[in-house]
């Protein structure tokens, strides 16, 4: 993904996030701050959820977006606001502006959750759909710009929208004043340059460290050629941090006041997703949970008290479903086995008793009978199965095989 460089380029200081909070205020939620028992015990000091996905329109995008559109001129809010985005952005953008009584049309991709898109008209936007990737809907969105005048409301790329974002940093000295490390989610990074902005301003002894997905980690390499490098590739389940380029205005702010960014996988990131809803009892999206999937990948590397921001909790139910079984399944929880059977009367329910005598709760059952593979009076069988950590798991397939059973996989 990449985007247009604004004009002219200024950065961001500690009175522009002063500003952003009062223009706030009444608008966006003080989020809450909420403590995590389970990494507190893990890390061995205190851990904070900064709760974003709590935020209305449920990310921190509604800050920036709200700020940028409010510091229009009257000409400029007569023509409108345009923007890009698959999510989060583009329902920051529709409620800000019709909050401010401004005309506002997104453009999203044919493939975005529809979820997304009916909160995004919900929140008075018109939506146009366009394009199969964020690159072909963002072009769209800037021709539409330069065809009818309408201002481009960049995700990330613009001083406004970082003062915004920073504002979270604010909200974290004012809840959690011990703090020592701050753990944030890094796409373009306008989110962590705003944090970044606001605790080196005022407490500059706290680390601020940014986190990337591992298949979408363009800081690394920018940060190490202190310049904004593109990377060819960017794939990751973390939408929101999936960014190809960082921004010029953030990255000239991260480069300067950001502790370091570390990468974390994409099953750290579902074993993260999962760790909140279950431990927590917050439904939070991939991107919001990379700070809690770098603290359980590290978890002696970040000088506590830790506040890990949770930016956002837009995910998609079906993708919601497909992360929590992957994450079940990094976490050992999850098992899939591939065994032969002899074809006769019994034996599935043979195997299923061997199962319950171990405990392991079976989801699925398939039958393979026709395969070049199998003798003519074998049947495969494959079982889904949910157990309780990998020891259980090493358990299940000690008793299959003690059991007399070939376990394939």
């Amino acid at each position: 993904m990449s985007f247009r460089t604004p004009d002219p380029l200024r950065t961001v200081i500690l009175d522009d996030i002063r500003g952003a909070q009062k223009m706030l205020s009444g608008v966006a939620r003080t989020t809450a701050m909420e403590g995590s028992r389970y990494l507190s015990q893990l890390v061995g000091s205190p851990v904070h959820f900064k709760c974003e996905n709590l935020q209305r329109t449920g990310s921190f995008k509604l800050r920036g977006a709200y700020v940028r559109i409010a510091g229009l001129s009257p000409e400029q809010r007569a023509a409108g606001v345009v923007a890009a985005s698959a999510g989060n952005h583009a329902q920051g953008v529709a409620l800000a502006s019709t909050l401010l009584g401004v005309r506002s049309t997104v453009f999203m991709p044919v493939g975005a959750p529809l979820p997304k898109v009916a909160a995004t008209r919900e929140y008075g936007a018109e939506v146009r759909m366009h394009g199969q990737v964020v690159d072909e809907t963002l072009a769209a969105a800037q021709r539409y710009a330069d065809d009818t005048g309408a201002v481009f409301i960049h995700p990330f790329d613009h001083p406004d929208i970082i003062a915004g974002q920073g504002t979270v940093g604010l909200e974290i000295l004012e809840q959690c004043p011990e703090v020592g490390t701050i753990l944030v989610g890094v796409g373009g990074g306008g989110l962590a340059a705003g944090i970044a902005v606001a605790i080196k301003s005022l407490r500059p002894d706290v680390r601020v460290v940014g986190v990337q997905a591992e298949g979408a980690a363009s800081y690394p390499p920018s940060l190490a050629a202190g310049r904004p490098v593109t990377i060819e590739t960017a794939q990751t389940m973390a939408d929101g941090i999936k960014v190809g380029r960082p921004g010029d205005v953030p990255f000239a702010i991260i480069n300067q006041l950001l502790d370091g960014v570390v990468t974390v996988s994409e099953d750290d990131l579902s074993s993260a997703l999962l760790l909140c809803l279950e431990r927590a009892k917050l439904v939070v999206e991939p991107a919001g949970a990379s700070p809690v999937a770098a603290l359980l990948s590290r978890p002696d590397a970040f000088e506590g008290p830790v506040v890990a921001v949770l930016s956002g909790g837009n995910v998609d139910p079906v993708l919601m479903q497909r992360i929590l079984r992957h994450g079940m399944a990094a976490a050992g929880r999850y098992l899939s086995l591939r065994l032969r059977l002899a074809d006769r009367p019994g034996a599935l329910a043979a195997l299923l008793a061997a199962l319950s005598v171990v405990d392991a709760n079976v989801l699925d059952v398939g039958h393979v009978r026709t395969d070049p593979r199998l003798g003519l009076t074998e049947v495969e069988v494959e079982l889904h199965l949910e157990t309780k950590g990998p020891e259980h798991c090493s358990e299940v397939r000690a008793a299959l095989r003690e059991a007399g059973y070939t376990v394939m996989t």
